[in-house]
């Protein structure tokens, strides 16, 4: 590959980088291109995946400010870089490795922190956003009913007392008479 090939490579590999807010790096040795094919279409709404060079990755890595990918720039490398939910994608990449073991999720980087394996794998358990973003409506419209309930509970108690008090009173006049 010419030098002006190599840096435009470097320099859309940095632009990307710095456009997702997390990339995912595996090796896909053994996988065949509908595989590939396949799993591109999985990660279409959150992610984009590309097979990349490992020294322009590196290369490209660092000048995006990401220090943590050189141990793992071994082997054939793809990198699925994540511009929607990390949890989304991670789900995905998890999901197609299951199904197709040639997939190995090496490591990667979210927002600037680096990721292990495992930890990814932990990232896919999670809930996606909408889900706990409604678990979190739910506590909170709980919460305000609680507390709707608390302030309304001595006004009802209240009525409950003077209640019984005039039904105590109207057995007693009726007693009387």
């Amino acid at each position: 590959m010419a030098r002006p090939d190599k840096a435009a490579a470097v320099a859309e590999l940095t632009d990307a980088f710095r456009d997702s807010n997390a990339a995912v790096l595996t090796e896909y040795r053994g996988l065949t291109v509908a595989q590939l094919k396949q799993l591109r279409r999985a990660l279409s709404g959150n992610a984009t995946y590309a097979v990349v060079k490992n020294t322009l990755t590196a290369i490209a890595a660092k000048q995006a400010g990401i220090e943590s990918l050189d141990a793992d720039l071994q082997g054939p490398s793809a990198i699925a870089f994540v511009t929607g939910d990390p949890v989304e994608a991670a789900k995905g990449l998890r999901d197609f490795a299951k199904a197709n073991p040639a997939l190995v999720i090496k490591g990667g980087v979210l927002e600037g922190r680096a990721l292990t394996a495992a930890e990814i794998n932990t990232l896919a358990d999670l809930e996606s956003r909408e889900v706990l973003l409604a678990k979190t409506a739910g506590v909170l419209k709980a919460s305000l009913f609680q507390a709707a309930y608390l302030f309304t509970a001595p006004a009802a108690q209240a009525v409950r007392t003077v209640d019984a008090l005039r039904v105590k009173r109207e057995e007693s006049s009726e007693e009387a008479a």
